[in-house]
């Protein structure tokens, strides 16, 4: 292994090169396994542990087993859910393709719920109707409460597959810190990792690099991201001259466990459950009278929020909600709400079968990410035409093929990392064998000099230098804090552009943190310094996008533009990192043109 100390670094060449473990690196890796290329695919935590495993309420399909359903009518909803800033043309091939999906999933063996007749169980959610909003849809496919856990072993026993397994190679506990490209092409050529087992560094060098990190709303107090979700997707790309695009657009699900901030499904609303105020009204009939507790979850957070500042939160703080399930009977909860029961007496010691869990908006999902095209291609854009970045790919929430567009519907995620993982994974493959790329890469044992000296210098200095004069730990705990007081579910200008001040502060903080542990193996402190780094990029992006969009669309609500401007901001964010630290933003129109389907127009959304 690498011996840091004289800038040793070991590399070995690969034809994909997939980053992340999760969901969509999964699906990418089936296709790269099943074409017969070479594939590294590097994680943080080994597959099964990565962050898919915690979704729990299932993933959307107009299949119709539980009623009438259509793929038009999913597009529908899935346009109006975005609030019209998704890209109709990835969202007709996303619909469209929803149903192949699930059952290529169910071939696959996964060991979806069923019905008495023997299908697949679907339940509603929030935002899904049938015949245009007529009515509420069944349409999530889903395994219980645990989906992810489920999907993501489905995904990673297929590529242990004997067709499959001989071409896929994981290197896990391994902290990827930098993106390479082709000084002539702008081609992406490999990725230089961190062996965090071992210590070291590892360069990957491939024809084609996948990301599929994952989200990163770590940087705010209440979360529902696992410990690996730091956006060092989104950061790896910033630093290699490349945009984020939308990333103004958080989305805070309704129901976080109060005080920890762990996800509550969608689910539960969907079988029946529903929030109360200290009143003890159902106060979601004022806000959603139609379909009441199963609106968008941009509608609902914010109903919340009103219900909290107008004082009828609940609790000593009057702060949050209860989310009231134990109606539905404790054999109907262990049958198909089992996680969450165990959530909620775990976290807050509370019985659901019994009484309501205390419930509270968090910060769960980035609509935003990697700008990617239909083929799930990264693109940059000159004025507005968009150009793939040759061998590069991003999928899953990591990604942006605007699918979202300012607002996700509960069950999107993950049909998008599965449909966006196999379009990655097929793409990349399909262009190494049919166009042969050839790149400028110099002999290998020379590619250690041309590529990841300014990474690896600046770690060879973090184990030489001192401990610094700035602990870590007290930057963390105040960006949290002051990105869950200024970004929130609702956004002021004053308070945004006071964050943006807040963070360049942070930035010169974080000149003078150390390492304080100075081992080479399982340096923990190591990752989490690239972690505080990735987190204040990201939170520099996303506040200054949403600073400069003066509306209010989807989860992107401001005070001063409370409504949605379609003249003037029909249209993608693109936030690039200059090299002088400022963040730089133009402006893309939305593709309001499907494939084949008729085009939807935007109109007020009401539900």
């Amino acid at each position: 292994m690498a011996d840091i100390s004289t800038g040793n670094v070991r590399v070995e060449e690969f034809d994909v090169v997939i980053v992340g473990a999760g969901g969509a690196g999964l699906a990418a890796a089936v296709q790269t396994g099943q074409a017969k290329l070479k594939t590294a695919v590097i994680s943080e935590v080994y597959p099964t542990r990565s962050h898919t495993v915690s979704a729990q309420g299932g993933i959307n399909a107009a299949l119709a087993n539980m009623d009438e359903d259509y793929w038009i009518w999913h597009m529908y909803d899935t346009v109006k859910g975005a609030d019209y800033l998704g890209d109709q043309d990835a969202i007709e091939y996303f619909t469209k393709n929803a149903p192949k999906t699930i059952l290529e999933l169910e071939h696959w063996g996964m060991p979806f719920s069923r019905t008495e007749e023997g299908k697949i169980y679907q339940r509603a959610f929030g935002g899904q109707m049938r015949n245009f909003g007529e009515d509420i849809a069944h349409r999530a496919c889903a395994v219980a409460d645990r989906s992810g856990h489920s999907l993501l072993h489905t995904l990673f026993e297929r590529t242990l597959r004997p067709d499959i397994a001989p071409y896929v190679s994981y290197y896990s506990e391994y902290y990827a810190m930098e993106l390479f490209r082709d000084e002539e092409t702008g081609a992406a050529v490999g990725v230089l990792a961190w062996d965090m087992v071992n210590g070291g560094f590892h360069l990957f060098i491939g024809y084609a690099v996948i990301f599929a990190t994952g989200g990163n709303t770590r940087n705010f107090r209440t979360n529902t991201n696992a410990h690996v979700n730091a956006g060092i997707g989104w950061t790896m790309c910033l630093k290699a001259g490349l945009p984020v695009k939308d990333p103004e657009f958080v989305q805070f699900h309704p129901t976080g466990i109060y005080g920890v901030g762990n996800l509550i499904t969608e689910g539960v609303r969907g079988e029946g459950g529903y929030l109360l105020n200290s009143k003890g009204e159902r106060f979601m009939k004022k806000y959603a009278p139609h379909v009441l507790d199963l609106a968008s979850r941009d509608v609902v957070s914010r109903s919340m929020a009103m219900e909290v500042m107008e004082g009828r939160g609940v609790g000593p703080k009057k702060d949050h909600c209860l989310l009231k399930l134990d109606h539905l009977g404790r054999d109907f909860i262990m049958d198909k709400l089992p996680g969450i029961w165990e959530l909620a007496y775990k976290f807050v010691g509370v019985d659901c079968t019994k009484e309501p869990i205390p419930v509270q908006p968090t910060a769960h999902y980035h609509m935003g990410g990697i700008p990617t095209n239909v083929n799930a291609e990264v693109v940059t854009y000159d004025g507005e035409k968009e150009i793939p970045v040759p061998g590069l790919y991003a999928a899953g929430e990591c990604a942006c093929p605007s699918v979202h567009g300012s607002n996700r519907l509960g069950c999107n995620s993950l049909l998008d990392l599965v449909v966006t993982g196999k379009l990655a994974g097929a793409n990349a493959a399909k262009w190494i064998i049919e166009d042969k790329p050839v790149f400028p890469n110099p002999p290998i044992e020379f590619v250690a000099d041309k590529y990841g000296k300014e990474t690896i210098e600046r770690v060879k200095a973090y184990f030489d230098g001192g401990p610094g004069t700035i602990k870590m730990d007290d930057i963390w705990e105040d960006m949290r804090d002051t990105m869950q007081e200024n970004m929130s579910v609702f956004r002021i200008e004053k308070m945004m552009a006071k964050e943006v001040e807040i963070l360049k502060g942070y930035e010169e903080k974080f000149k003078e943190v150390g390492l304080t542990d100075k081992s080479h193996t399982f340096n923990t402190e190591l990752a989490e310094i690239f972690d505080l780094e990735s987190l204040i990029y990201v939170s520099r992006v996303e506040t200054e996008a949403a600073l400069a969009r003066k509306e209010s669309r989807g989860a992107h609500s401001r005070d001063d533009y409370p409504e949605r401007d379609d003249a003037n901001w029909m249209k993608h964010t693109f936030a690039t990192m200059g090299k002088d630290g400022n963040v730089e933003i133009q402006y893309v129109p939305v593709r309001t043109k499907p494939l084949t389907a008729p085009t939807f127009q935007p109109k007020k959304r009401v539900y």
